[in-house]
């Protein structure tokens, strides 16, 4: 899986060094896809990571087969 990055993720990873592109891909492959509630082709990927224990929400896009394109990522607790 490739990950490609947004804009607006450019900007935030300075601040959420700690969400590596491991932690995004881990997420991605044992969520659930979900939609959106707001934007209606971005998905998004609740996990929980095992090394911290902690819950990782990514909003992404596909952009092709094994191609993603990251929104945001955040930690929910």
């Amino acid at each position: 899986m490739e990950v490609e990055y947004s804009e607006h993720w450019r900007l935030k990873k300075r601040y959420r060094s700690d969400i590596t592109d491991e932690f995004i891909k881990y997420a991605i492959s044992n969520s659930n896809i979900l939609k959106d509630k707001y934007w209606e082709n971005a998905l998004n990927a609740i996990c929980r990571i095992p090394p911290s224990g902690r819950i990782l929400k990514v909003v992404y896009r596909k952009t092709a087969k094994d191609k993603i394109k990251v929104i945001t990522a955040f930690w929910l607790d």
